[in-house]
């Protein structure tokens, strides 16, 4: 009841503000911790999905960064105040702001390191920001300050320490439940447990941030944390738990995350998983069949491109309309189909030899190296293929903790996860395993025999296309 008091005295002070040339006397009518009050709560709204507040919350950003501005050492006396410039400053406050108006208070020494450990993270300075924070317990400040303290230091410390870091998340939900800050634990947690190899918090920290923020902003960072830790941990989370995530989803947006797995797994030889991702993409819910989306065709048909039933997985690459791919799902189309031509390919047929020139008889890899020239001219162009950077903020400490987004998405696939038109690829790993015809290993393949050249040859192709992907830039 009393947060909406607040944020109502915060909505009357913006129409009072939008109809009087100065804005002075309206801003002077708040403290600085009831306007960040205020700020947190409609940052809140948005978290929980709420895009048509955030317009509400650039014009309290530019309120309250006037306001401390203009404060004095007297009105940070109040202990409120001074908590709430430092909670201003994490919540995609003007650092400069924070910097000048924490200069003017007085303040205890544990009020000041924490400002210094604040100024410096938000200035890109995380080693020095991690030693004048490291004293600082979260669970012993009010919990305004204590969530947010609790968030930088997690972090900070998450590619040193990330155990710590872990933890450290954990303490900033527990002091500030159903907030933009709890959202921002999460997403960041999931980031380090898929780093960590921990499949099981992985999985819960996924769980809770598609049962609460699945709609927030900042959704899309979380796409790509959950796209990418589904990728490493792929022997670690069943396909039975992933489905049990994707189906808190709505149909749009679980379809969107399969055809990213889809991708991504068939690329890095998953052949399994991609299969799974590729199926329930096409198969939709609740009728909804995606059949005839050409995504769904080109990354099902991927991790089948050499089994035994290439003239049906041709006939599927032919029906698939080019103009509705990206241009690097164009080149992963051609690569598709050229290994296809090479397996169904008949042998080529091999020169006679001349007397005496049997002990000169090249080893299959010198054949296959030989060719290199010929099979690359065929292929797509590196720099065709695009890149998936995910956005794992756990990663990166000299960022914002409660970065301000620039604009409302334009559409609900690109608010949540990503453009349906174009799901971005991750880049795959030169060590990601290769489909391979079932046959006879390639050391026991006579290249004199026209089958055993056709299966080098194909094998050959398969690398090359391997070698493509995983060079792709990053």
């Amino acid at each position: 009841m009393r947060g909406a008091t607040i944020i109502g005295r915060a909505i009357g002070l913006l129409l009072l503000t939008a109809g009087s040339p100065s804005t002075g006397f309206a801003e002077e009518a708040l403290q600085p911790y009831q306007l960040v009050r205020s700020l947190q709560l409609v940052q809140d709204r948005i978290a929980a999905g709420d895009h048509a507040a955030m317009p509400m919350q650039a014009k309290l950003l530019e309120m309250v960064d006037a306001r401390l501005r203009a404060a004095d050492a007297e009105d940070f006396r109040e202990p409120k105040n001074f908590r709430a410039l430092l909670v201003y400053g994490m919540s995609g406050g003007n650092p400069v702001t924070v910097e000048a108006a924490s200069s003017r208070a007085e303040a205890d020494p544990q009020s000041r390191a924490i400002a210094k450990g604040i100024i410096d993270y938000l200035n890109g300075r995380p080693a020095k920001a991690i030693e004048a924070l490291k004293p600082i317990d979260p669970m012993t400040l009010p919990s305004d300050l204590g969530a947010f303290v609790a968030l930088v230091k997690g972090s900070l410390l998450a590619t040193e320490e990330p155990a710590a870091a872990l933890a450290l998340l954990d303490d900033a939900r527990l002091l500030s439940p159903g907030t933009l800050v709890e959202e921002a634990a999460l997403r960041r947690s999931v980031g380090i447990a898929a780093a960590q190899g921990d499949g099981a918090r992985f999985a819960l920290a996924s769980t809770q941030y598609v049962a609460s923020y699945l709609y927030s902003p900042y959704a899309s960072q979380f796409a790509d944390a959950f796209v990418s830790g589904i990728i490493t941990l792929h022997m670690a989370i069943s396909q039975d738990k992933l489905a049990d995530i994707t189906s808190m989803m709505d149909p749009e947006r679980e379809k969107v995350i399969y055809l990213r797995i889809a991708r991504r797994a068939a690329i890095d030889g998953l052949t399994d998983l991609s299969t799974f991702a590729a199926a329930r993409a096409e198969q939709g819910r609740n009728g909804n069949n995606n059949e005839n989306d050409p995504r769904a065709q080109l990354y099902s048909s991927l991790s089948t491109v050499t089994s035994g039933t290439i003239d049906d997985v041709r006939a599927k690459l032919g029906k698939i309309d080019r103009s509705r791919l990206s241009q690097g799902d164009r080149d992963l189309l051609d690569a598709a189909q050229a290994i296809a031509r090479e397996v169904v390919a008949p042998p080529a047929a091999l020169p006679a030899e001349e007397p005496g020139t049997a002990a000169a008889v090249p080893r299959p890899e010198t054949d296959i190296a030989a060719a290199d020239k010929s099979d690359e001219a065929g292929l797509p162009p590196v720099e065709g293929v695009m890149s998936e950077q995910p956005t794992l903020e756990a990663t990166a400490p000299a960022a914002k903790p409660l970065e301000a987004p620039a604009a409302a998405p334009a559409s609900p696939a690109e608010e949540g996860l990503a453009p349906a038109e174009a799901p971005s690829l991750a880049s795959a790993s030169t060590d990601a395993p290769v489909p391979q015809p079932a046959s006879a290993s390639a050391t026991d393949l006579d290249p004199h025999d026209p089958t055993d050249a056709a299966m080098i040859n194909t094998r050959h192709q398969l690398d090359l296309i391997d070698q493509m992907l995983g060079a792709a830039p990053k």
